[in-house]
């Protein structure tokens, strides 16, 4: 009997996990921990074949000698009874007055107090593992047989799921040492996993645990536990490409055993034939490429928790909320997110449907240890970096398990190529140009002669999605709600500028003061600026402007999977007083007045404004005002606490729908707004009166690239849309009557009317200014007609000013006024000349000038006031590319301009990227000579075949903006 006792004894030691809290096996329903470990307190009652561990026949039911014994974490129920002044009365005991003051009198009393305590727990220990021996001989010994499974491997096979999900372009998938899966929701991948045996069904439990975020949660859709189940083999599971199961076999291939030494032999390799697909890359031994993050088993782990574990006790049920495949057993039915179901009943695409909101799981294949799942990602699924476990146990005894962490970062996208994903777009060439086009044009200048400049998105940058991640991160944005592309766009917006206190990533200048950073128009993408992020920690990246953030936008959404275009709006209104007005207030000699009279107006009235178009579903508004909808990372004013704008619907905008989410009537303003103009008046009840313009409106014009076409050279790849934003008719009723009921104020709207019209009889009109090159002079005319019968007194004034493209004021370069009188029936022409040593030295970004007119009539107090805006051009750069570009192999490119300017240009430097071509870099050059034509040749090496573009730009301290655009097809 005592050999009995001594093998069962070695069996349970060799076999028993730490880990170990209960475990069942048919009618054997829990076993106990590990007897070395055991402590006095009391512990919670356990039952081995329907008996309580701890029961010691003959003894009474109130001495429960588990009360001595405490597990690791659990905690005492009761404070330990100690010896002396101290010691208490334990609840549940009674005891006479007489018996208690004996009890106390003798402890105080006796030296061998402690010595007594620890003799009785430890003749009690030994009393309950003589009890417990015998009742571990009725387990039967095939409890022990084997140990869960063992992962061993695992592959995603990220590059050929990468296909089916639109990804292949990703770097990270592509990445040489450890490539990333990088998948849509809404559909299936392949995933594979080796063990160390065969897999048994009847005794093997198998669980994929997918986590998203620091807490994951079942409940709110963060943490999802698939159970495998063998039923779920049967049926072809048709894959979205069809990718049909006819000989998928895993190739062999020699995997060596770092813990042992010893070389193993598996069945791993390609999944065989598929359609439209070479054969799959060989699983890879994680051990390669850097700490491999083994199974959890007897060896403790103190420095790593696996967070497959509910949160808790370790004795509370799991619960799984996902999936498994014992609910609905024709888990064979394809789930391909283009494909619906080809045959049945309204029933069964109810039920697919049901399904297609569900993760799920199918085992493809099994080919010895090794195994191939197919797994489901419902098109409602968070949108985010993921993580993989692999948890195995034997049946009836989960709490002995072993979880390994895949060492894959899981990329899960949105997805626009499934129907149920709420950011659908159901054009392939519209999905082509705004999720897949790496490259495009953002448009500034004024809106007479709008200026595309290329940008290079670069969405497929190996550092994109790492920053995109991590931005949504610094923007408190819950991890449930990622799924909800609404939410993850207003939350974008909030972090592309980084204003006052908030993380955002890029600060934005104005000034043209940017010797601690780099200026705005130096960048040619949004890759450099990412980078530059990360790689300083998250700190904000110095500098950059609307349009410029517009380009991270694009970047930003394209990557995660929302179509996206970059738009501008020329003339864009920014009301700060709420009165859907740009005030402006002039003296009597026609200086401006800043901030007003009160000094409590900051209306501005900007050149150009760039936002961006995000397409969705908007289950939260009523039908038809899904689509487009507008999001401004350079938002003015906050919304909700948080420097924050849109997504708002620009059909809502369109329509005037300004109740409707989110900060509609702030975009409504800003392309509807009137434009105000404001002379101080003698005569006037309040001081001032407002001036008549003929043309400067805001919302003039709104651009965004052309999906269908490219222009390398000139502007013919811009698309108006202003009729998608705005009714043709601006003076039609029903805008008057919205910016009315915006205003609420009633009493301000007599302020605003025009004086009465009928008495002017002086025509006034401010010329356009046709394209001046950087360098020339330039003049600015103003006509002046006289259609009454009797001679008129006019004063007037015309003043050219350098400004910033947000309207502001940099330096004034010329100004004239004057008073004289003009005939009646007589025209005048007053004309203001500007030379280029006038304003070289006093031009700022976009080198616009802001001319600006007023006039009075004496006689019949007529004002009037009109501003106009205009760019000078500068040379255009010439980039070629001489010989055919192939992929890993050197290519000489060539830049080169010429210096339009009679003085020598110095701090120069060249900055050019290509996606697919060349990283962002920037190359220091020489000075430039007056007048001088340069001619710089550089290198580059391509990593990707097809139609690529290359971007290049020049800056130098006394010019900047020379850029140039050239499109190579590299081959394979």
């Amino acid at each position: 009997m005592s050999m009995v006792r001594r093998s069962s004894m070695d069996r349970m030691s060799s076999s028993m996990t730490s880990s170990m809290t209960g475990m069942g096996l048919g009618g054997i329903t829990g076993i106990t921990t590990g007897m070395s470990t055991m402590s006095c307190t009391r512990e919670q009652p356990m039952t081995i074949g329907g008996m309580p561990s701890n029961y010691v026949p003959g003894l009474s039911a109130y001495y429960n000698i588990s009360s001595f014994c405490q597990r690791p974490g659990q905690t005492r129920r009761w404070p330990m009874q100690r010896a002396g002044p101290t010691a208490q009365h334990r609840p549940g005991r009674s005891h006479s007055t007489g018996a208690l003051h004996r009890m106390k009198h003798s402890m105080r009393n006796s030296p061998n107090t402690q010595y007594t305590h620890n003799l009785i727990c430890k003749m009690a220990d030994q009393n309950e593992r003589r009890r417990r021996q015998d009742t571990l001989e009725m387990i039967p010994q095939s409890y022990y047989s084997q140990q869960p499974l063992k992962v061993e491997l695992t592959e995603f096979y990220s590059r050929d799921n990468s296909k089916d999900h639109h990804t292949e372009q990703y770097d990270l998938v592509n990445d040489n040492i450890l490539p990333n899966p990088v998948l849509r929701r809404g559909q299936n991948f392949f995933f594979a996993v080796r063990f160390d045996r065969t897999y048994d069904k009847q005794q093997d439990m198998i669980r994929l645990v997918f986590c998203f975020g620091p807490k994951p949660s079942v409940t709110k859709g963060t943490r999802v536990v698939l159970p495998v189940n063998w039923s779920t083999q049967q049926g072809v599971f048709q894959h979205s490409r069809e990718m049909m199961g006819m000989g998928m076999g895993l190739g062999m291939s020699r995997m060596q055993d770092t813990s042992t030494g010893m070389a193993t032999m598996g069945t791993i390799g390609t999944m065989g034939t598929m359609s439209s697909m070479g054969p799959m890359s060989g699983m890879r031994e994680t051990t390669t490429y850097g700490v491999r993050r083994s199974s959890f088993s007897n060896e403790p782990l103190p420095l790593q928790h696996s967070p497959l574990s509910p949160h808790g006790p370790m004795d509370r049920p799991m619960i799984e909320r996902y999936g498994g495949t014992t609910q609905h057993s024709s888990f064979g039915r394809g789930y391909g997110s283009r494909h619906g179901s080809r045959h049945g009943s309204m029933q069964n695409l109810a039920a697919l449907a049901h399904d297609m909101d569900r993760w799920d799981i199918s085992i493809q294949r099994q080919d010895g240890n090794t195994i191939t799942f197919q797994v489901h990602v419902p098109a409602t699924a968070p949108v985010g970096v993921w993580n993989c476990w692999v948890q195995t146990n034997r049946f009836g005894q989960r709490d002995n398990r072993h979880d390994y962490k895949c060492d894959e970062d899981v990329y899960i996208l949105f997805n626009p190529w499934c129907r149920e994903d709420p950011v659908y777009m159901d054009n392939e060439s519209s999905r082509k140009e705004y999720v897949l086009n790496e490259q495009g044009k953002i448009w500034c200048g004024t809106w007479r002669q709008p200026k595309g400049r290329k940008w290079i998105y670069g969405q497929f940058d190996d550092v994109v999605l790492p920053a995109c991640m991590y931005l949504l991160e610094r923007s408190g944005l819950e991890h449930s709600e990622r799924g909800n592309p609404v939410r993850v766009c207003r939350a974008i917006s909030s972090m592309i500028n980084a204003n006052h206190d908030d993380d955002g990533l890029m600060v934005g200048r104005y000034d043209s003061e940017y010797k601690d950073g780099v200026a705005p128009h130096a960048w040619t993408g949004s890759v450099a600026i990412l980078e530059r992020y990360l790689s300083d920690g998250g700190r904000p990246v110095e500098y950059g402007q609307c349009w410029v953030f517009s380009g991270l936008v694009v970047t930003i959404c394209r990557a995660l999977g929302i179509p996206c275009r970059s738009v501008t709006n020329y003339v864009s209104a920014h009301d700060t007083n709420r009165t859907f007005t740009v005030d402006k207030y002039f003296d009597r000699d026609g200086n401006e007045v800043p901030n007003g009279p009160d000094e409590d107006c900051y209306d501005s009235c900007w050149n150009f404004h760039v936002w961006n178009d995000v397409w969705m579903q908007r289950p939260d508004l009523p039908q038809g005002y899904s689509g487009w909808q507008i999001i401004d990372s350079t938002p003015q004013e906050e919304s909700e606490s948080v420097y924050h704008c849109g997504p708002a619907s620009v059909e809502a905008v369109r329509r005037g729908e300004v109740g409707f989410q989110y900060d509609t009537p702030f975009m409504y303003c800003q392309i509807n707004a009137e434009l105000c103009h404001f002379q101080e008046e003698e005569n006037s009840e309040w001081g001032f009166i407002r001036m008549a313009s003929n043309q400067y409106q805001v919302g003039r014009k709104i651009l965004t690239k052309n999906p269908s076409r490219d222009d390398d050279e000139g502007e013919s790849d811009m698309l108006e849309i202003t009729h998608e934003y705005k009714t043709v008719d601006s003076s039609s009723p029903e805008r008057f009557a919205i910016i009315a009921s915006c205003r609420g104020y009633q009493r301000l709207q007599q302020y605003y009317e025009y004086p009465d019209r009928n008495f002017e009889d002086v025509y006034f009109d401010l010329m356009d200014i046709d394209i001046v090159p950087y360098g020339q002079p330039f003049d600015c005319t103003m006509n002046i007609q006289n259609k009454s019968h009797e001679d008129r007194t006019i004063w007037c004034v015309l003043t050219a000013s350098s400004c910033y493209y947000t309207g502001a004021i940099a330096s004034r370069l010329r100004r004239a006024q004057g008073e004289f009188i003009v005939r009646a029936g007589q025209r005048e022409v007053l004309k203001l000349h500007v030379t280029p040593q006038e304003y070289m030295d006093k031009l700022v970004d976009h080198s616009m000038v802001k001319v600006h007119a007023m006039a009075y009539v004496k006689q019949t107090r007529q004002a009037w006031s009109d501003e106009d805006d205009f760019p000078l051009h500068k040379p255009r750069m010439q980039v070629q590319v001489r010989s055919q570009p192939c992929v890993g192999q050197e290519c000489a490119i060539t830049f080169s301009f010429q210096n339009p300017l009679n003085v020598q240009l110095t701090d120069c430097y060249f900055t050019f990227e290509g996606p697919g071509v060349q990283r962002p870099r920037q190359i220091r050059f020489r000075d430039v000579k007056p007048g001088e034509f340069v001619n710089y040749q550089d290198k580059f090496v391509p990593r990707r075949q097809g139609e690529r573009r290359i971007v290049v730009t020049f800056s130098s301290r006394q010019m900047d903006e020379i850029f140039g655009c050239t499109s190579v097809t590299v081959r394979g």
